[in-house]
């Protein structure tokens, strides 16, 4: 692992030679095209893998997320009180902290369970399938709120991770209904639109933003706008540093913070655009083992990566 200091370059004011970039301070997500682009790029990254199997199992399930919104309900729209009042109190509009799973939300579980049925597992994961499945509604809310809480027991890990990839799919399709002028910061490292913690920050190459740094929600999938060189958990600007896997690729890299002791991943886009927020992060799991040995805790986080 080497260090490449704290030179991360601008905020990103300015993009490409002669584009002067206005990013939008929040961008929402696209949960149409979002699944079935994770799904494809976790096969792309199986080949020659050391963790190909995982892989290939979170392929199957991110193209479940994709084929199940198919047949679901409407998701319903965040009220314009609420999107007022949560703009006056510095709130997020989608309350994950006092989330009722609604029809839409219980449709998504539903047919997640039977569409995956069909895809290869191990066993673990199949039977935590069979018991999700067998479940009553009563317990599958106390595992949708130990996903929302970041309170998921090490114990029953394979089935709350079905359970978060459900949540994943109803909030993206939540917000992907907000208009995206209607989100402000609310505080670091946390989602505009739902309150949850980033999984990963990258750096963009959209027209008209390139080279600005998003964070990307590990929940909703809501994108926002965070400087670079400065601790997305903290917001401190002291004691940053990036480092990245010697020899490799330079897409991937990590941000560390010496204030807080924590660390966020940094996916560069814009060097390469099929870098995905959530198959990218798994797949440099060599480089989350490597910052750990450092004595630096993740702040960002995945549910697809509590096992490791």
């Amino acid at each position: 692992m080497s260090n490449v200091g704290s030179s991360g370059g601008s905020s990103g004011a300015f993009g490409v030679l002669g584009e002067i970039s206005a990013p939008a301070f929040a961008v929402r997500p696209d949960p149409e095209t979002l699944f079935l682009r994770r799904s494809d790029r976790f096969r792309a990254l199986a080949e020659g893998h050391p963790l190909k199997p995982y892989l290939i199992f979170l392929a199957d399930l991110s193209s479940a997320q994709h084929w199940v919104q198919q047949e679901l309900p409407p998701a319903a729209p965040v009220d314009s009180a609420v999107l007022a009042r949560a703009r006056t109190h510095g709130m997020p509009p989608i309350d994950r902290t006092g989330f009722e799973p609604d029809a839409a939300c219980t449709a998504t579980l539903d047919r997640l369970l039977v569409l995956f049925a069909d895809c290869d597992m191990p066993d673990p994961a199949r039977a935590a399938l069979r018991h999700l499945a067998d479940a009553d509604a009563d317990s599958r809310t106390v595992m949708m709120r130990a996903v929302l809480a970041d309170q998921i027991p090490v114990e029953a890990i394979a089935g709350h991770v079905l359970v978060a990839a459900a949540l994943q799919v109803d909030f993206a399709r939540r917000a992907a209904l907000i208009d995206p002028a209607a989100l402000h910061p609310i505080g670091d490292g946390v989602c505009p639109a739902c309150g949850s913690r980033p999984g990963v920050s990258l750096i963009t190459g959209r027209q008209g933003a390139h080279g600005t740094r998003y964070c990307v929600c590990s929940l909703c999938s809501t994108q926002w706008h965070h400087v670079r060189i400065k601790c997305v958990m903290c917001g401190s600007t002291k004691g940053i540093s990036l480092q990245e896997i010697e020899g490799g690729p330079g897409t991937v890299k990590v941000e560390t913070c010496a204030e807080c002791r924590r660390y966020v991943k940094i996916l560069h886009q814009h060097k390469d655009p099929a870098l995905d927020p959530v198959a990218d992060d798994v797949a440099s799991l060599g480089l989350d083992l490597l910052v750990r040995e450092t004595g630096l805790a993740r702040g960002s986080t995945d549910p697809f990566m509590l096992g490791y």
